[in-house]
């Protein structure tokens, strides 16, 4: 597909301001941007090396200006629309230009092979590639989290009316009526595939007894009209416009799950990073600051659903949008409320920081279905894949504050907590696993 055109500037947004208000030079924004943000473990951005690293050849311009950012129709690839649409790229000299892709697969394809330079991606696709199981092993960088929640499970009108309301109606009824049911996710080691069957097995559903399917996001719901699925996971909007569409209902979103759980991540290649980091450091900062101005308020977040929601981006009503990222739930069944995990960009620094444990859960979840057949070494695998020491600098660069650990401590649906400090024994021990790979 052809770049999404770029959209004229939004009218009455204010530019995100920086925390540091003194003309000065780029190199000193970085360093002054450290020492505001010191008290939360940023000392560290004050280390020689890591200076020495922010300039590259003696200078920290970006070494390509011009950049193209994949990403899918998702509620989620706000934060780089955004970056582009507020010109938060021009003012750390670059320019992202949004790229619109059909499918996963494709975006996938177009990242290895060089069409992109970034990608608005799923984390797990992008552990996948790193550890070859979405096809040939690719060196990955994660440079930040995009967004943590607003994902969904929808399950079709059919399911409700014979009496399926949620995941324990489910479970009873594929036990008491025995079929091939059939689920939908995006991609085989992303996100909604997780989640899909993190849910299904907290319900005692093996996801390796189900016929699970791969369909682009925007595809979901007309194959949900159809009749091609029972239920899909996904990102927003596409649960909403399934009760819109009137062709099915929420059985539980995302952080349902797993609240604030990390979601879409600013992925590249290694190479690239390696090649051009001042380039990576500029467009994660551009896109942090994006961040911020989205969650600052909720209007901001209503212009932030009018610009996303043109045909050059996710392609529906802003009102299928908005509502979800205002936290304003309803489930198609009579039910709505005031959602406290919905989707969020920034939460002061938290949702873009890459965190090991975030990265290392998914690689436990590979193993625990059958994707990976050994352990691999967690800890070091995502010490190289999320590339923390190039996300302190952009940082520094936003103004942006960092937490005080590169792990964080999380209880799933089922009680389990997940800290990162034994990851194979908690792969290893969910009662739901397989040894083989499974057709998941």
């Amino acid at each position: 597909m052809k770049p999404a055109a770029k959209p004229p500037r939004v009218p009455a947004a204010p530019k995100p301001q920086p925390r540091q208000t003194s003309a000065v030079s780029p190199q000193r924004r970085t360093l002054l941007g450290a020492t505001a943000a010191a008290g939360l473990g940023t000392l560290a951005l004050l280390d020689p090396m890591l200076r020495a690293a922010a300039w590259a050849a003696g200078s920290d311009a970006p070494e390509k200006t011009d950049v193209k950012i994949g990403f899918i129709p998702l509620t989620d690839c706000a934060s780089v629309v955004m970056a582009s649409a507020l010109e938060l790229d021009k003012k750390h000299g670059v320019r992202i230009i949004p790229s619109k892709e059909a499918s996963w697969a494709g975006l996938r394809e177009k990242l290895a092979n060089g069409d992109l330079d970034f990608a608005h991606a799923l984390y797990g696709m992008i552990y996948g590639m790193q550890l070859g199981l979405a096809g040939a092993q690719q060196d990955m960088a994660i440079l930040m989290g995009l967004n943590q929640n607003g994902q969904g499970i929808t399950l079709s009108n059919q399911l409700r009316e014979a009496g399926v309301t949620n995941g324990e109606s489910l479970a009873a009824k594929m036990a008491a009526e025995p079929r091939q049911y059939t689920f939908a996710h995006t991609f085989p080691t992303g996100t909604h595939a997780m989640w899909l069957y993190y849910w299904l097995a907290g319900h005692g559903i093996d996801p390796a007894t189900t016929r699970n399917v791969t369909v682009p996001p925007p595809q979901m719901v007309a194959n949900m009209r159809i009749g091609n699925m029972d239920g899909f996971c996904v990102g927003e909007p596409w649960n909403a416009r399934a009760i819109t569409d009137k062709v099915g209902f929420s059985a539980a979103s995302s952080q349902d799950i797993w609240k604030d759980h990390p979601e879409k991540v600013l992925g590249t290649r290694a190479d690239f990073v390696e090649r051009h980091p001042n380039t990576a450091r500029a467009v994660t900062a551009a896109i942090l600051e994006a961040s911020r101005w989205i969650d600052s308020a909720p209007e901001n977040l209503r212009k932030t659903a009018q610009v996303i929601a043109a045909k050059s981006y996710v392609n529906t009503q802003a009102g299928t949008i908005v509502g979800r990222m205002l936290g304003q739930y309803e489930d198609g069944l009579g039910k709505s409320w005031s959602d406290k995990h919905a989707m969020r960009f920034y939460g002061e620094g938290a949702v873009n920081f890459p965190y090991l444990s975030d990265g290392m859960w998914f690689m436990t979840q590979h193993k625990r279905w059958g994707l990976l057949a050994e352990h691999p070494d967690y800890l070091a695998v995502a010490r190289q894949v999320n590339r923390i020491d190039l996300y302190k600098q952009a940082a520094a660069a936003a103004g942006t504050s960092l937490p005080a650990n590169e792990s964080r401590s999380s209880t799933l649906m089922d009680g389990v907590v997940w800290d990162g400090s034994n990851p194979a024994a908690y792969a290893d021990g969910f009662t739901l696993k397989t040894a083989r790979k499974a057709n998941i």
